[in-house]
């Protein structure tokens, strides 16, 4: 089994105190003026940790219409911190109670085409969970195998054009009829690679 698949809570706190020497901006372009926060949420199932996305809804006139994505949104003037926007965001999307999540730590920020700064926030959830899900944001949600998202053979990067640039986005293959990819695919690798080192 993936080494992965049974790291312990300390492991995973320890080394996401170790920020990684990588930057995740889209080529480009300015910065992002907008502020966004994820939770990224470790959950124990059959013995070895799983990870926890949403498959967002369709919606006409938006760009992340239907992607596989991590519970979260914008930052809002009456957040106290950004780790309180991912777990606020994720309360209304999916009905976690911010109390039933231990927080772990954080990753590096990632760039999104939609010109938000997003950061991830991690934790874990006890779990199974009665999520209740907000349907007009929230399609559904699923777990996913540390071990099999830590697998090379299960993601690869293809060449994307948005505007006049050209860059790399990650794309993994399909689980359960789901596909992730994009900055959610970029987060989840980041966090497999600081989770890879001793």
């Amino acid at each position: 089994m993936n080494e992965l698949a049974t790291i312990t809570e300390h492991d995973i706190r320890t080394r996401l105190q170790r920020p990684l020497n990588t930057t995740y901006d889209l080529p480009g372009g300015s910065a992002p003026n907008k502020q966004a926060a994820v939770l990224v949420p470790f959950v124990r199932e059959a013995d070895e940790w799983h990870l926890l996305f949403i498959k967002r809804s369709e919606r006409e006139n938006d760009r992340h219409s239907g992607q596989v994505a991590f519970a979260g949104g914008r930052y809002e003037e009456t957040d106290t911190s950004l780790e309180m926007t991912a777990l606020r965001e994720t309360h209304e999307e999916i009905g976690v109670n911010p109390d039933d999540v231990e927080v772990l730590g954080e990753l590096n920020h990632h760039h999104s085409i939609s010109n938000y700064q997003i950061t991830p926030v991690v934790g874990t959830l006890p779990w199974p969970y009665q999520l209740t899900l907000e349907v007009a944001e929230v399609a559904a949600a699923f777990t996913i195998p540390l071990r099999w998202l830590a697998d090379p053979a299960n993601h690869r990067v293809q060449e994307r054009t948005i505007g006049e640039s050209r860059f790399p986005v990650i794309f993994f293959e399909p689980y359960n009829g789901y596909v992730l990819w994009g900055a959610t695919a970029r987060m989840t690798l980041s966090l497999i690679s600081l989770l890879r080192k001793p």
